[in-house]
């Protein structure tokens, strides 16, 4: 009888390690992850694009806008006989891995009408992801955080707007690469219109 006790007991510690563990799976997959998207649009109606961007980023699973900062007005980074972009910098949370959430926003750029083109051309919507969490990633497709936030101010102005005291998974301040980098290029553009209702 002892020993079916211990028996008894053992399979309830079993049960309950299990059942423990299956909820820390699935809180795992569920749990939220602030990460921040640049955007960028230098072709059609490139307001319109960015606007269609985050509404269809705001209908992915377990995602959420939480802002959204003011519109810039770039230079091209590529060749010169281009268009000047529209920037923005969206911080979003999700519960999409940052290889799915790369797959989702590489369809969205292709559903509002983005091909192939020369390196660094045109694009109708260009959808990058600086930041996913405190997360350092390097794959042959992605690499975060992005390597170009540094130098680039089209994306720190943007993001310095809605993080500045934002350190990077890197060490690296958000506040600091602004001060840094040269802003003479970027000028304001406005607000894109985007709230909670959309």
């Amino acid at each position: 009888r002892k020993n079916s006790l211990y028996v008894h007991w053992d399979k309830v510690q079993v049960a309950a390690r299990s059942d423990v563990a299956a909820r820390l799976a699935v809180a795992s997959k569920t749990m939220a992850v602030s990460c921040y998207i640049g955007l960028g649009s230098n072709l059609g109606q490139r307001e319109q694009h960015l606007h269609f961007s985050l509404a269809e980023m705001a209908a992915l699973p377990d995602t959420q806008i939480q802002t959204v900062s003011p519109l810039y007005l770039t230079p091209p980074m590529g060749p010169q006989d281009q268009p000047d972009y529209l920037n923005a910098v969206a911080a979003i949370t999700t519960s999409m891995s940052a290889q799915q959430l790369l797959v989702a926003l590489k369809d969205i750029e292709t559903r509002a009408g983005r091909t192939p083109n020369r390196r660094w051309g045109e694009r109708v919507l260009d959808l990058d992801i600086l930041l996913y969490g405190d997360q350092q990633i390097t794959s042959p497709t992605l690499t975060v955080p992005h390597i170009g936030i540094p130098e680039r101010a089209f994306v720190l102005v943007p993001l310095h707007d809605i993080a500045p005291q934002l350190v990077l998974a890197d060490g690296r301040r958000v506040e600091s690469l602004y001060e840094a980098c040269d802003r003479d290029s970027v000028r304001y553009h406005g607000d894109l219109g985007w709230g909670a209702s959309d």
